[in-house]
């Protein structure tokens, strides 16, 4: 290996580290160390049995039976060949298991997690290798008992029998088990709000592995700086940044890839990366590795060549780069993560105003008006976990009930349901922390027949509509005494530097 014989002639030759590492690419050395630091990282079981305590604490009973299943083997439509496999969050939640046609058990009263794996099947052995025994679940996961499917009905009536007065707690009415015979009381309504609320807080072991997704991520990141000057189409951005990935373990990404250059970086979620990166300003790349089932969310926007190709680009990151470091910097447990949305949009409405592309006296009344939505159409972030989005008790972008009618709030989504309590951080809790700016078209050209278009210089705008759009993103994890930035990628004058070769 090219990396261990330098460190032999660093030895024989008494090498600097600064000379060592002008021999060989950095990210070879960046990478050999991350390996290494895996080689110790899967050690410790994915603590299930712990996360089955805290779900039935939630629910705050002491008898009954939490049932899941996971995701089964599908195939794609009028096809023989399998859609590729996604764990359901909630199974691996309380399992650990990353295996495809299980299910499991959690008897509360007798604390006892059982998995249940599929039985041996011949022909599958042969085609594509046999599944899991029970004998290495046991030792694999952190799980009571492994017991094969062909038990769990026959296993569910017996504790029917013994606990008749008590309910089998289910995600979806879908999912009733059977149990031969037994009459079985299922609960479908309690389960599901309660794994949101643990999992909203993430124990040590979660937090590591979504620090072992960002420290993939910021390695990828990293490769496309060193790579972009070089690169003539959207989709090779997207390339080296799954190689790099792959190369170093993480087969899997947490969302699809957003490789934007240019105007498609004012598309929030554009996907295509199809198109020739020539004469584009920026490339607003939004990417994220995904490590054991969990999730980083990352993304950076950069010019091609390593400087600021025009002052109006230069001018834009800069708004939203102070617009993410006032937030982060206000992160802490006790604060409410609406608060600091509100604070990134007063931000972003104050250099606008200095651009010119905003106008008028009052900072609050442009930012009760809605103007600034026009820009910063987003949320300021959300939970990170087992899901890019991720669930928890309450979503961190609810409105709260003694907040007045405010223009700036995003309204109702699947991710950040708007509620009446706005709830705040906690230690434990990984959000990501994105602000940005966009130049739409089809937002501008909306505004224009809209109350607040007196706030809105349209002719400047249009001006600063090649550069598309600006998001940086890091996920955050609240601390006892503040915060931990997980992400790694650079950002800022790092980031050019890296583009530049330097």
């Amino acid at each position: 290996m090219r990396l261990q014989s330098l460190r032999a002639r660093s030895r024989d030759f008494s090498l600097t580290d600064d000379e060592l590492r002008s021999q060989v690419d950095t990210s070879i050395i960046e990478n050999y160390h991350f390996h290494l630091e895996l080689l110790g990282a899967n050690c410790d079981k994915y603590p299930a049995k712990q996360h089955a305590r805290r779900v039935a604490s939630q629910l705050g009973i002491t008898n009954g039976l939490i049932y899941l299943e996971g995701k089964p083997t599908t195939y794609l439509d009028d096809s023989d060949q399998t859609v590729p496999f996604r764990q359901r969050r909630y199974f691996y939640y309380l399992s650990g298991a990353d295996e495809p046609d299980c299910y499991l058990t959690y008897d509360i009263a007798q604390d006892r997690l059982t998995l249940y794996v599929p039985d041996f099947d011949l022909r599958r052995a042969i085609w594509m290798g046999p599944t899991i025994t029970v004998d290495d679940a046991q030792e694999r996961y952190d799980v009571d008992q492994a017991r094969y499917y062909s038990s769990l009905s026959q296993d569910i009536h017996r504790w029917a029998i013994d606990n008749q007065k008590y309910a089998v707690y289910i995600l979806h009415p879908s999912e009733q088990p059977t149990g031969e015979g037994a009459s079985l009381h299922f609960d479908a309504e309690q389960l599901q709000p309660a794994m949101d609320a643990c999992r909203g807080v993430k124990d040590q072991h979660e937090i590591d592995l979504i620090r072992r997704a960002n420290k993939v991520s910021g390695l990828a990141h990293t490769q496309v700086l060193r790579n972009i000057s070089k690169m003539v189409n959207e989709t090779q951005i997207e390339g080296i940044f799954l190689d790099t990935c792959v190369s170093l373990g993480a087969k899997n990404q947490a969302y699809g890839i957003i490789a934007a250059s240019g105007e498609n970086a004012a598309t929030l979620h554009y996907m295509k990366n199809n198109e020739p990166l020539a004469n584009r300003q920026f490339v607003c790349l939004d990417a994220g590795a995904e490590w054991s089932c969990y999730a980083s969310d990352v993304t950076r926007t950069f010019p091609l060549q390593g400087r600021w190709p025009s002052d109006e680009a230069r001018d834009v990151y800069n708004i939203v780069e102070k617009m993410q470091e006032e937030c982060i910097r206000r992160i802490r447990k006790g604060v409410r993560f609406l608060d600091l949305h509100i604070l990134a949009h007063v931000v972003a409405i104050k250099g606008l105003l200095e651009l010119g592309i905003l106008k008028g006296d009052s900072v609050e009344e442009i930012r009760k008006s809605g103007a600034s939505r026009v820009f910063f159409p987003h949320g300021l972030g959300h939970h990170v976990g087992l899901e890019v989005h991720d669930v928890s008790g309450e979503s961190i972008m609810a409105a709260s009930g003694d907040q007045d009618d405010d223009s700036i709030l995003v309204p109702p989504t699947s991710h950040s349901p708007c509620t009446f309590s706005a709830p705040h951080l906690e230690p434990g809790m990984i959000v990501t922390v994105e602000p940005g700016i966009y130049f739409s078209r089809f937002a501008l050209e909306d505004a224009k027949q809209q109350p607040y278009a007196k706030h809105i210089d349209f002719t400047v705008a249009a001006r600063y509509i090649p550069v598309g759009g600006v998001r940086i993103e890091d996920d955050i994890l609240v601390t006892d005494d503040g915060y931990e930035n997980l992400t790694t990628a650079p950002k800022g004058e790092k980031m050019l530097e890296i583009i530049r070769g330097k």
